[in-house]
């Protein structure tokens, strides 16, 4: 393989070749050759490939389903089948090679540092054959890849829930994936400039978490509170099974999205998988005594929200943390987000109607500063990346600058997709459309009758 080959697909996850040691123990890329085929490791990315798609479904369709009233259940299984269709399609045919091509560098263009190029559209020169890190086929990466693709733009649909035109909402994700989410995969995975500045993000926490929930709060603020939202009175979720349904399969997805994200079946990926469960178990528990003692009663769609905010914010920190760190960030986190559901969102009065903002994006701008905060060599290896509290404070102002990039770039885009979908198709539903529900007035269907 030419080196230039091998440098792009060792630092398709988050690591730049030159800072592989800094990121991850010195053995591990041990276990794949990248001439040769790993069928270990490509099994496990294959089983942690399926995993990640059952975030998106059924995962994220029966959570934000089930939080939604029954006029409006549909409506979100459908955006959410939108997604997994049109993002599959731009992924292979542009998303790819501008995420992870290699074209403008090998040209030496300096637009490296802001997208890949166009040398692998529609997976040009890519075979069955061709290898990436770890010994796996580059198609599985693909794959892999694109599941995340799929997960982030799903994540957004909660904030405008119950009060989007689905045509204007079709538009919207499609040019929102290929000018804010493709780009900022490069930028932090692909060789872009936030890698080359040595932002440590494992599996999202920018890419995912920030980028979608920023996004969901100025589409919020912009398109508006449903006609019959009052604050201090919560709409209840018509189907909290299914809420507890979808967090399932979303804790499971995401040991696939956490722990495949080394591209390896090694100590890297137990490690990931080990601070991911306790993380997400320990904001699960704390969030449920925080509702205990403020509302006097521990519920479950509380205990769920809290296991999505632990889930969304070790995500960045999984590939660098130990278990102090996910013991602490799964403390904090819910606290955090509790706060910006139960107090920020109803002072300022605006309608993020599933927390979209309050869990997916503060959970990732928490769990991408604590990266700075509980990154160690015990997971790192020698001469590997730590945080400020093992006397590294570079890597938490790296981490502090990677952040605010992430919330401004998406927040700017968001903001002018809006006005030109807007102006152009329309994004609010009819007021008699959001009364009577949209799933009978924008797919002729009812969920249940």
């Amino acid at each position: 393989m030419r080196k230039h080959e091998f440098t792009h697909l060792a630092a398709t996850r988050p690591a730049l070749l030159a800072a592989l040691a800094a990121l991850f123990p010195a053995g591990a890329w041990a276990a794949g050759d990248a001439t040769t085929l790993d069928t270990g490791n490509t099994a496990w990315m294959i089983a942690a490939t399926t995993l990640v798609l059952l975030m998106s479904i059924p995962g994220i369709a029966l959570f934000y389903g089930g939080l939604v009233r029954q006029k409006n259940v549909l409506s979100v299984i459908m955006q959410t089948m939108l997604i997994v269709g049109v993002v599959s399609i731009l992924w292979v045919a542009v998303g790819y090679t501008w995420a992870f091509g290699t074209g403008f560098k090998d040209a030496g263009s300096p637009l490296f540092a802001v997208i890949g190029g166009f040398d692998k559209a529609f997976l040009s020169g890519i075979t069955p054959s061709t290898l990436t890190a770890g010994g796996i086929p580059e198609l599985v990466f693909v794959m892999f890849q694109c599941m995340f693709a799929l997960i982030t733009p799903a994540l957004i649909l909660g904030a405008f829930a119950e009060r989007i035109k689905f045509k204007g909402y079709m538009v919207f994700i499609i040019l929102w994936t290929v000018l804010a989410y493709f780009p900022m995969a490069h930028w932090v995975w692909g060789g872009g400039f936030l890698q080359e500045m040595g932002a440590i993000d494992f599996a999202g926490g920018t890419v995912v978490h920030i980028n979608a929930g920023i996004s969901a709060l100025v589409m919020a603020l912009m398109i508006g509170k449903r006609e019959d939202y009052k604050v201090g009175h919560p709409i209840t979720p018509h189907n909290i099974t299914f809420v507890f349904l979808g967090t399932s399969f979303l804790w499971l997805g995401w040991f696939g999205f956490n722990a495949g994200s080394g591209l390896a079946a090694d100590g890297l990926a137990a490690n990931a998988l080990l601070v991911t469960h306790v993380a997400t178990a320990t904001a699960a528990v704390v969030w449920m005594a925080i509702d205990w003692i403020f509302n006097k009663k521990p519920t479950t769609v509380g205990a769920c929200t809290g296991a999505v905010a632990g889930l969304v914010a070790i995500t960045p920190a999984a590939g660098s943390t130990g278990l102090l760190g996910a013991f602490c960030i799964g403390l904090i986190t819910p606290v955090v987000c509790f706060f910006m559901v139960a107090v920020v969102k109803p002072r300022f009065k605006y309608d993020d109607a599933l927390d979209a903002f309050g869990v997916h994006g503060i959970g990732g701008i928490v769990g991408s500063i604590l990266t700075g905060v509980f990154a160690t060599r015990l997971v790192t290896g020698d001469g590997g990346a730590q945080g400020a509290l093992y006397g590294d404070w570079h890597q938490l102002g790296v981490q502090i600058v990677a952040t605010l990039v992430s919330v401004v770039f998406s927040a700017a885009v968001t903001f002018v997709l809006y006005k030109i979908v807007d102006s152009l198709i329309g994004i609010r539903a009819d007021r008699r459309v959001e009364e009577e529900g949209l799933d009978i007035y924008e797919h002729g269907e009812s969920a249940y009758n």
